[in-house]
């Protein structure tokens, strides 16, 4: 199991489009990865589980990926992460 952090930078928050398009990627890998904000654990491949975070501009989620790749993965997923949200 591999954990890392993401403040969202952007601006209008974890909304459907982003939301859409981190779940689109996240459905992409076989692994099980997870988001968390505070006490609420969603799974990343559902989007309207993701969009009921209420994710906002400086927020920290948790993002856990468990799997056979989940180094490789947890990687792609930092580097979308990073240049998207």
């Amino acid at each position: 199991m591999i954990e890392f952090n993401h403040t969202l930078t952007i601006d209008e928050g974890m909304h459907a489009r982003p939301a859409g398009g981190f779940v689109k990627k996240a459905q992409g890998y076989a692994e099980k990865i997870t988001v968390t904000k505070g006490s609420k654990k969603v799974d990343a491949k559902r989007l309207f589980s993701v969009i009921n975070l209420q994710v906002g501009r400086g927020e920290k989620i948790v993002i856990t990926v468990e799997g056979d790749n989940e180094t490789k993965v947890a990687e792609e997923l930092k580097g979308y992460c990073t240049s998207t949200l």
